[in-house]
């Protein structure tokens, strides 16, 4: 039989990791004040790029556990926890590429002649780059709050000892099954007996 008692452990491990390159990313997220903070279209689409990356590597931890058949082995709670961090992960993708949209903006009309209309619209353009770019960063915090919080809860008590605690005292949040108890033999029935003839 297989040993799966350290396995609790490295999925904490690569849920604490991930968690991690979120934080990363976040932290090279800044909220410009002024226009001169702004990110130029590089810069901002490197960074699209990485999110587009991290959202796919959510769905690829998915991915490798949902197919995994081990019987041994229960991944919901840490399946639970990817698909769960994808919802803050997809609207942080949604704030993020409605803030490049204006910089797309910014760089199309960036030698336009000055007009009080082309003024204002670059001015509609930055708030909007403010506003969404908090909420990424916020999304993101998010993300990586999710993850940590499900790997502390992540139960990694052994499948020996699992198997002994009574069916109440079992931790929901462990990804360890039971071992399945084969059915106990018993005497072997016929489906049909036929009566004893009796002589007369």
């Amino acid at each position: 039989m297989t040993d799966r008692t350290g396995r609790a452990g490295l999925e904490k491990d690569e849920l604490y990791a991930v968690a991690r390159e979120f934080d990363q990313l976040r932290a090279q997220i800044s909220v410009p004040q002024v226009p001169s903070d702004l990110l130029d279209l590089v810069a901002a689409s490197q960074q699209l790029a990485t999110l587009t990356g991290l959202v796919k590597d959510l769905s690829d931890e998915v991915l490798f556990r949902a197919v995994d058949e081990d019987p041994g082995l229960d991944f919901g709670p840490v399946i639970d926890a990817y698909t769960s961090a994808t919802v803050p992960a997809g609207r942080a993708m949604e704030n993020y590429t409605e803030a490049y949209a204006q910089f797309g903006f910014l760089r199309r009309f960036a030698e336009a002649p000055d007009s009080a209309d082309l003024r204002d619209a670059r001015a509609a353009a930055f708030r909007v780059v403010q506003e969404r770019m908090e909420l990424v960063r916020d999304d993101l915090h998010e993300v990586s709050d999710t993850l940590r919080g499900a790997a502390d809860r992540l139960d990694g008590t052994p499948p020996r000892v699992l198997a002994a605690l009574s069916r109440s005292a079992r931790p929901t949040n462990s990804i360890y099954r039971l071992p399945v108890e084969p059915p106990a033999s018993g005497p072997v029935r016929l489906a049909y007996t036929p009566e004893p003839r009796h002589g007369r």
